[in-house]
């Protein structure tokens, strides 16, 4: 008898400690998960990081890309100087001066292209969360998506058992979902990375040789803002399902829909190329580029 208390105390400990967790989560976690995923050009509306980026030319990362813009001139005058008696190829003058000063104006007004560029994928993402809000009555986000979770998987009332097999559910969906935090909010700041190095990546273009920086640059970019529209339709699939016969078939279609949700970033590579989010893969893996 002594025994089976034992074992009844270990098991209400660990529900309670795995009660409590998922309990923290679901309260505090989603909110902040779609700020981080669904991404706009507030982004850019932030006063130290507009004082980085520069609000003139005479500041911040502008500046420095203004001061690289002059020496861009200077080599190219040099160069030209020295095509003469060394007789080598080069760009001719006029084209590469034009190219010059229209990638020029362009870097200067980088911030507002970068805010329209976020506007658009913005847009997308918030057609498709208003498709889905006119089809199936809920919000397409991760905060609506836990309400989804509670409905379809039930917990016995308000306790959590993680040895049954929907207690288990619902804890791995809470934990594999906090992983999705660490996943985005690298996401979130590689994008902030990116945003920095636009007027470099603009003035690239204008040189043959350096052309090559632009086209990862946007490559880049643009696939890590493609993960927010591939998330949404991902939700729209798991906001279709008819969870409420609460079988086995539509738990697991809705661990397909987490794992889809983990598995995002990768889809995207493999579709368009860009850098990895996942925080599992090692340092080396992190910042390769797929060509």
């Amino acid at each position: 008898m002594e025994q089976s208390n034992i074992t009844q105390v270990i098991i209400q400990t660990i529900n309670y400690i795995f009660e409590t967790l998922i309990s923290s989560i679901d309260n505090n976690l989603y909110g902040a998960l779609d700020d981080m995923t669904f991404i706009n050009s507030n982004i850019l509306h932030d006063n130290y990081f507009e004082k980085i980026f520069g609000t003139s030319t005479t500041n911040g990362i502008l500046l420095i890309a203004n001061s690289l813009f002059l020496g861009i001139i200077i080599y190219f005058s040099i160069r030209y100087f020295l095509s003469h008696i060394t007789y080598m190829q080069i760009d001719k003058p006029y084209s590469f001066i034009l190219k010059l000063v229209i990638y020029g104006i362009c870097m200067n007004f980088s911030y507002f292209i970068l805010e329209q560029f976020l506007n658009l994928f913005s847009y997308v993402t918030v057609a498709l969360q208003d498709l889905g809000l006119n089809l199936f009555g809920k919000n397409i986000c991760f905060s609506e998506l836990i309400s989804l979770l509670d409905s379809s998987v039930s917990v016995g009332g308000n306790s959590l058992n993680v040895f049954s097999l929907d207690g288990l559910l619902k804890a791995s969906f809470s934990i594999s979902l906090l992983g999705l935090v660490f996943s985005y909010a690298l996401r979130y700041i590689m994008i902030k990375i990116f945003i920095l190095l636009a007027p470099f990546a603009i003035l690239s273009s204008a040189s043959s040789q350096l052309s090559w920086f632009f086209k990862s640059w946007i490559r880049n970019l643009f696939s890590l803002l493609f993960i927010q529209i591939i998330v949404v339709f991902i939700l729209l699939i798991l906001f279709s399902m008819d969870y409420s016969s609460g079988n086995l078939f539509t738990k697991f279609i809705y661990i397909g829909g987490i794992y889809a949700l983990l598995r995002a970033n990768s889809f995207v590579r493999e579709f368009i190329g860009g850098i990895s989010t996942t925080v599992s893969q090692n340092v080396g893996q992190f910042m390769s580029f797929n060509k």
